[in-house]
């Protein structure tokens, strides 16, 4: 499925003073977010032009339409603004050529100006561009910000999420999303989730109902968005089940294509899952780190460790 974001976001979001638009900005989408600096462009040269893609004009496309006569300036606008880009862009509060409106009115384009310099504006505006456009999945769960990693706890309606992420809130980290997580793939590393905007900040809590987390506990026991560095699978503690006591290997769950490092937490009653989970937290701030303190330990006691054919670390003594 693809996705895309109105021009009148962007115009909001980047502040951008509109020199001509053939329409409601909120009816014009933007579908990829990469960008075109018409270079070749301009002499004619269309083969790979994009017209999906906004155009950006900077000071060096400017001055190469500045010299050319009206007549060629129109001819080169032409070529390429025939293609229905959604949106031309000038950088550096450079003014656009009267013939730049005559040839847009003629095909539809909007035309904006913005002060920014013209790298500045375009690495924004394809940081914006790539979580607006990112891939997205809503999975059922609580993420919260633990030391200043994205946690999601998953797990069986009822196993306690919920209650886990407010007493998370009461020991000073943050609440994103309770119930429902929209996740999107921002790049190859990187995974960021959010609340559905008519959710955000409210936390279900069984036996008394809905409350704000915002309202209750301040500003700062909420975050709009936050990666996703650990997700936590929350399961009733089966005594016929081994878990992991070392932490030699890390686990992976796949998400959109992106791999996240997974581990499973058993609950039952006196466990003190905010803690556990503070822990687990920083133990994985760590190994991204390079430090794993099972590593460390086996050192200690004179026990080497290798990879067996499953990829599982093998323990002997030394």
């Amino acid at each position: 499925m693809g996705y895309t974001v109105s021009l009148g976001k962007i115009i909001d979001e980047f502040s951008l003073e509109i020199f001509y638009m053939p329409k409601d900005p909120n009816e014009l989408n933007v579908t990829v977010a990469d960008y075109n600096r018409p270079g070749l462009e301009l002499t004619g040269h269309l083969d790979f032009f994009d017209k999906n893609r906004i155009l950006i004009i900077g000071k060096k496309e400017h001055h190469y339409l500045e010299l050319l006569p009206p007549e060629g300036r129109t001819k080169s606008l032409e070529s390429f603004l025939s293609f229905g880009p959604p949106a031309m862009v000038f950088c550096r509060g450079l003014q656009p050529f009267p013939e730049v409106k005559t040839v847009a009115a003629q095909y539809g384009v909007a035309i904006l100006v913005t002060s920014d310099a013209t790298s500045e504006f375009t690495a924004s505006l394809v940081s914006f561009l790539n979580v607006q456009l990112a891939p997205r999945v809503t999975r059922h769960g609580v993420l919260v910000e633990v030391y200043g990693e994205g946690v999601l706890l998953m797990g069986d309606s009822g196993i306690g999420k919920s209650e886990t992420a407010v007493e998370l809130i009461k020991r000073g980290h943050r609440l994103i999303a309770d119930d429902a997580v929209e996740i999107r793939r921002v790049s190859n590393q990187t995974l960021v989730g959010s609340s559905p905007a008519n959710i955000r900040h409210f936390i279900e809590l069984r036996g008394i109902g809905i409350v704000n987390a915002r309202r209750i506990y301040g500003m700062g026991a909420v975050k709009n968005t936050e990666k996703i560095d650990l997700v936590i699978n929350l399961e009733i503690w089966d005594n016929a089940k081994v878990y992991d006591r070392m932490g030699m290997d890390t686990e992976y769950m796949e998400i959109l294509g992106n791999k996240v490092p997974t581990i499973t937490i058993p609950v039952k009653p006196g466990r003190n899952l905010a803690v556990i989970i503070e822990a687990a937290a920083m133990n994985n701030r760590q190994k991204k780190m390079g430090y794993n303190a099972a590593k460390e330990l086996l050192s200690n006691l004179g026990m080497a460790y290798d990879k067996d054919e499953n990829g599982k670390t093998a323990i002997s003594w030394e």
